[in-house]
């Protein structure tokens, strides 16, 4: 995910490649609340390194993006990576499931 700008720096490349404004980017977010969504039409990566790298090869902040939470980092978990790369607990399937239920 840290480096998703440049599988569309090689598509923007295409002179057919839809305007960035046109585009929706889905990111997991930790510094939002599991289960919380967060969209916006443009705007800063945020510290998010995956927008970062998104924007330097769109050369633009005027795409949406589609924040999902996935915080926050539970204790004993020492790095972002690990987190967002493992297996949901328990307790976290329970919210997701718990929320799908209440409609979204």
């Amino acid at each position: 995910m840290n480096r998703s700008g440049a599988a569309l720096a090689s598509l923007r490349a295409d002179p057919s490649f839809m305007p960035a404004r046109d585009l929706l980017i889905l990111v997991d977010d930790f510094q939002i609340p599991l289960g919380t969504f967060r969209l916006r039409t443009e705007g800063s990566a945020g510290g998010h390194n995956g927008l970062k790298s998104i924007e330097g090869a769109l050369q633009s902040q005027q795409y949406a993006r589609l924040r999902i939470g996935v915080g926050p980092l539970p204790a004993g978990t020492g790095d972002w990576a690990d987190h967002v790369l493992h297996s949901l607990l328990p307790r976290m399937v329970e919210e997701v499931d718990r929320w799908l239920r209440a409609g979204c």
